[in-house]
C-alpha cells in the first residue's frame, strides 16, 4: 500500500515537467550545491524560500524554524550557519520573517501554548527589550506587525553574535548578513535595512533599524 498517492503523482508530473524543459536539469542539480544564499526563515507554509526569490533549488540553502528564530544554545540552526559558510562559503545569510506570523502573535497574547512557550520565551524577549515603543502603537494590529519586524532585527543581532560569523568576519572572509520581512498579501520582500559586512555595520544598522 503506498501512503499519499497524490504527492507521488504530483512528483512525477513535476519530474517530468523538469525534463521536458530542461533534459539536463537533474544531472546538473545533483553534481553539485554552490549556493550563494543562506535563507533562515520561518516554518510558515506560505513562505517557500525559492519560490518568493525566483531561485532555483541548488541556488539557496534554507534552514526554517518556528518564527525565524536564531538562539546561542541551537545547535541545529547554528550547524546551519556554520556549514554554509565554513564549508559552501555563501555570501548572504539572509533572516525572512513574514508579517502575519502565528509564532509572534503568540508571544504576544502571552497566551500558553504548551511546548512552544519554552521556544517563543525569545520572542518575549523582544517584546520586552521594545516594550515601550511597542505600547506607542495605536492597535493591536500595528504592534504585531511591528513586533514581527522587530524579531527580524534582533535575529539578525543574534547572528551577528554567533561563533560561525564572528569567524568569518574575524578573517575577512565576504559575508553580508540581512533582515528581510515578506507580506503574505501582497507576495513582496521588504529590506529592514539591516545589511551589514561587520559588526560595525551591523551595531549602526541596528540603531537605525530600531529607530
Amino acid at each position: 500500500m503506498k501512503y499519499l498517492p497524490e504527492l507521488f503523482e504530483q512528483n512525477q508530473r513535476w519530474s517530468l515537467r523538469q525534463l521536458q524543459d530542461d533534459p539536463e536539469y537533474f544531472q546538473r542539480l545533483a553534481a553539485q550545491q554552490a549556493p550563494k544564499y543562506l535563507w533562515i526563515g520561518c516554518s510558515d507554509s506560505r513562505v517557500p524560500a525559492n519560490q518568493i526569490t525566483g531561485l532555483n533549488p541548488g541556488e539557496v540553502f534554507v534552514h526554517r524554524n518556528i518564527a525565524n528564530v536564531i538562539v546561542h544554545t541551537d545547535l541545529n540552526s547554528l550547524s546551519v550557519v556554520h556549514y554554509a559558510i565554513q564549508v559552501l562559503r555563501v555570501e548572504h545569510v539572509i533572516v525572512c520573517g513574514h508579517y502575519g506570523c502565528g509564532g509572534v502573535k503568540a508571544a504576544l497574547d502571552g497566551q500558553s501554548n504548551g511546548m512552544i512557550d519554552n521556544w517563543l520565551r525569545h520572542i518575549e524577549d523582544v517584546i520586552e527589550r521594545h516594550s515601550a515603543a511597542l505600547e506607542k502603537l495605536p492597535d493591536p494590529t500595528a504592534k504585531w506587525r511591528r513586533l514581527c519586524e522587530l524579531n527580524v532585527i534582533e535575529q539578525v543581532r543574534n547572528l551577528a553574535r554567533s561563533t560561525p560569523v564572528i569567524e568569518a568576519w574575524k578573517s575577512n572572509q565576504e559575508l553580508m548578513l540581512h533582515g528581510w520581512i515578506y507580506g503574505l498579501d501582497n507576495g513582496r520582500l521588504l529590506d529592514l535595512k539591516t545589511s551589514a559586512r561587520n559588526r560595525q555595520e551591523l551595531d549602526q544598522a541596528y540603531a537605525a533599524a530600531i529607530g
